[in-house]
């Protein structure tokens, strides 16, 4: 491949996008604006906690193939662990049941017929809003879908919230039944539970900048790109602090941004240019624990929790680390964060100890909560027409993020993919 590929956002779509060109001749550039690369899955030293935290909880499957493949080219495949069976702790904090959605491994869903590894009180009925969700429109929300009953209050809608981070009267039914169909429909070996053993970085950031060094890529923190300039429909060249780059024949450019940064700096050269507009926040609480607790049963063994009936989502046990998820977290943006971390806190109790050896606290140990008010997008079936391919009006110019045309929600593995997916149409020598 020859030409220089400047890649613009650290990220997991830059990074992904840079491992699948790394090695393959030519120059190779990527530029973060910030400090570090990551994006929403880095891990960071906390002052306030003094120890190293997750900016944010991600529970992947091992259906995530394009993570998987993404973790094999930088040599992190085992930095994810999880347990060895399809199994799902929750508790619904309104009357304290506990359950574990224990998946068959194959495609025959067995554990539908099985009262001890099924949703307690669903009837097998319900099943049916799983196949209206895989044959959704695309118009059609979630809440529109899906059938009443406990199959739907105890894992459908905390599953589509968490997985769109949309709610459910305006999350997209056929995002969500992409997700599905990619998951639960090919059976429990598709939907283990996987994190990563230490953190973020340390699984897929650190290893995928050891790789690029390695392969003699540039990687430029600190340097943000304030503009492009475009003449004879190509990307000719881009602002930076120390002075503009400029683009040659046979070079070209990835934007891996966030949905807003790309308006900004693409709007004059692609006046046509749509993204989506609308985002849904996340808020993460990290409560430090002295000692580190310790988890006996399904929570021991899957360390993690759903959480139904509350504020929180999911909890997972990280060493002495208590780290809750709130998905969908705009309706909570006016709580103060003393006040809904209480909250929290108090759910939590609830929740883990139970399961753990020794009892919790009653006052909430030091915490951290890290809000993140542009998260993602907002997965609605409006904002999902609003997602551009990779391909752009310039020859030369690419798109990737979890916000583009991948065909599934903001996550992880539409991130990679979008990586991969820009890399291959820059090699692509038609288009050239």
């Amino acid at each position: 491949m020859a030409g220089h590929v400047h890649i613009v956002g650290g990220g997991l779509a830059g990074l992904s996008a840079a491992v699948e060109l790394a090695g393959s001749g030519g120059r190779l550039t990527v530029y973060e604006a910030g400090p570090a690369c990551g994006g929403r899955a880095r891990s960071y030293h906390d002052r306030h906690l003094g120890c190293r935290i997750d900016n944010g909880n991600h529970l992947l499957l091992s259906a995530n193939d394009a993570v998987f493949r993404y973790l094999g080219l930088i040599g992190a495949e085992k930095t994810l662990v999880g347990p060895d069976r399809p199994i799902f702790p929750f508790v619904d904090l309104g009357d304290r049941a506990r359950w574990t959605l224990d998946l068959s491994r194959g495609l025959v869903p067995f554990w539908l017929f099985s009262a001890h590894r099924r949703v307690p009180g669903m009837r097998l009925g319900e099943v049916r809003s799983l196949m209206r969700l895989m044959r959704a429109g695309p118009d059609q929300t979630v809440a529109e879908c899906l059938l009443p009953g406990m199959l739907s209050t105890r894992l459908l809608e905390p599953f589509a919230i968490s997985a769109l981070n949309t709610l459910c009267e305006t999350g997209s039914a056929a995002l969500l039944g992409a997700v599905i169909r990619e998951s639960l429909a090919k059976g429990g070996r598709a939907c283990l539970p996987r994190f990563p053993a230490v953190g973020l970085s340390e699984s897929f950031v650190d290893p995928a900048l050891d790789h690029l060094a390695l392969m003699k890529a540039e990687v430029r923190t600190g340097c943000r790109v304030s503009g492009i300039t475009t003449a004879d429909d190509r990307a000719t060249g881009l602002r930076l602090p120390d002075g503009d780059v400029t683009l040659d024949g046979d070079d070209r450019l990835i934007m891996a941004v966030t949905a807003p940064v790309a308006a900004d700096l693409l709007g004059d050269a692609l006046p046509d240019l749509r993204v989506p507009d609308a985002f849904e926040s996340i808020v993460n609480v990290h409560f430090r624990l002295d000692p580190a607790p310790v988890a006996l049963g399904a929570l021991g063994c899957a360390r993690f929790i759903g959480v139904v009936g509350g504020i929180s989502e999911w909890v997972f046990v990280k060493d002495d680390i208590l780290s809750v998820t709130v998905s969908a977290a705009n309706r909570y943006a006016d709580r103060d964060n003393d006040e809904l971390a209480a909250v929290i806190w108090n759910e939590v109790r609830a929740a883990v100890e139970p399961a753990l050896a020794r009892p919790l606290p009653l006052d909430m140990p030091p915490m951290r909560m890290v809000r993140e008010r542009r998260a993602t997008f907002a997965a609605t079936p409006a904002q999902e027409r609003l997602r551009p391919p990779v391909r752009t009006a310039l020859d030369n110019l690419f798109l990737a993020g979890d916000w583009t045309a991948t065909g599934l929600p903001a996550t992880i593995e539409g991130a990679i993919r979008s990586g991969v997916t820009a890399a291959r149409a820059v090699r692509d020598p038609l288009r050239r």
